[in-house]
């Protein structure tokens, strides 16, 4: 299978079952920008896979975390393949409520091992909990970009709501696993 089709060099692409639209199409946008959150989140694991065990207290934890952030790549491919799909098609793969409360249920979880907020946080500490900031605000573009695609599927918008939250905990949550002191603002 050749990687370029030349279909794309006049400024269109296809949409699941082959609809041709700009490239600059909300539809478009949106699955690219869960494509950059998707990549972010990918250099986050990368960082997190060559952490040498003496780095940090609690491997179990950081092998948790390392699964979750795989299984929500897959689920991340999923969801720009039904924003891609044109309305009225079927869509072959469904976010349904049950990714939102897997989500809900992560936050809780580690935001309970989490000091409380005083300050607000400031995006840093650590390389991989830096990169899931990045994701973070990269999932807020997406969303900001998807509440404009008509007929979205309203569980797509919960889910991209809830996932920048997630990360947000998350890069706290691995932040705290390796000891890192969190970035605050300074008054």
């Amino acid at each position: 299978m050749k990687i370029y089709t030349k279909t794309g060099d006049k400024g269109t692409t296809s949409l699941v079952y082959g609809q041709r639209v700009s490239k600059n199409d909300n539809r478009v946008e949106a699955y690219g920008t869960i494509d950059e959150a998707n990549s972010m989140i990918g250099l986050s694991l990368s960082y997190l896979k060559k952490t040498v065990l003496k780095e940090i207290k609690e491997q179990q934890k950081l092998e948790d975390v390392i699964g979750v952030l795989t299984n929500l790549q897959t689920t991340l491919f999923h969801v720009g393949a039904e924003i891609s799909t044109p309305y009225g098609k079927e869509v072959k793969w469904k976010l349904t409520e049950e990714h939102i409360l897997s989500l809900e249920k992560y936050i809780d979880t580690w935001n309970d091992s989490l000091p409380k907020l005083t300050q607000f946080v400031l995006p840093g500490g650590n390389s991989a909990a830096s990169s899931l900031h990045v994701a973070r605000t990269i999932v807020r573009r997406t969303e900001r970009v998807s509440v404009d695609i008509e007929n979205v599927n309203p569980l797509v918008l919960a889910y991209l709501n809830r996932l920048s939250d997630f990360l947000f905990v998350a890069a706290r949550y691995v932040n705290f696993l390796y000891g890192e002191k969190e970035p605050v603002l300074h008054e």
